[in-house]
């Protein structure tokens, strides 16, 4: 099952052209699995779906989700 929702307007707004270019510099690990033709709209992507997280979080998802102290173990 994808769950996978595009990033929302305001997560893509978010992006600038700045953290892009940033981002779009390989990290070692990516350069290894053979690097990518089209770094710069990966790393839009990349940063929009990250931003979409930090805007919207999944309660969920348990990366995303944020529990009170009483709802832990």
């Amino acid at each position: 099952m994808n769950t996978h929702n595009d990033p929302s307007p305001e997560a893509v707004a978010n992006v600038t052209e700045d953290n892009v270019e940033s981002r779009s510099h390989l990290l070692p690990e990516e350069q290894a699995a053979g690097g990518s033709d089209i770094p710069e709209e990966q790393a839009e992507a990349i940063l929009a779906e990250s931003e979409e997280r930090t805007l919207h979080p999944d309660a969920d998802d348990a990366q995303g989700g944020h529990r009170q102290s009483d709802e832990t173990a």
